[in-house]
């Protein structure tokens, strides 16, 4: 007997669905001033619906897949990069570092036939 009674409970409340659309129709004014509230005449005033109701709505009509217009827009993000900029600089430093490093062998080779061809061009003058 318990269970039947759980079942029925169950039933009626996947059955019930809320009631999302008279919902909007009726305070479809209210979500088009704003999310918190707005200005009036110099004055703030709150929104007719708390913002739990407003919430439970958007849900609603999200999971219906229907569209919310009513959202503010989306600031820009933050481009400014947190922690130290020393840190970072070091690292950039590290990976230059290695760049350098790898084309070494190269820059010996070059250094040496500069040197050698200075050589050469001091022993001619000399003679």
């Amino acid at each position: 007997m318990a269970s039947k009674a759980v079942k029925t409970v169950a039933k009626a409340a996947t059955e019930y669905q809320y009631p999302w659309q008279e919902k909007l129709v009726k305070y479809r004014d209210e979500f088009a001033k704003g999310v918190w509230g707005y200005w009036e005449l110099g004055a703030w005033k709150p929104l007719g619906i708390s913002a739990r109701r407003r919430a439970r709505i958007r849900k609603e009509v999200l999971l219906a897949e229907q569209d919310w217009p009513y959202d503010p827009a989306r600031k820009e993000m933050r481009t400014k990069r947190k922690g130290h900029k020393v840190d970072r600089i070091a690292a950039e430093k590290r990976a230059h570092t290695a760049e350098l490093m790898k084309k070494m062998p190269q820059m010996l080779l070059d250094y040496k036939k500069r040197r050698w061809e200075k050589k050469m061009k001091d022993e001619d003058s000399k003679k």
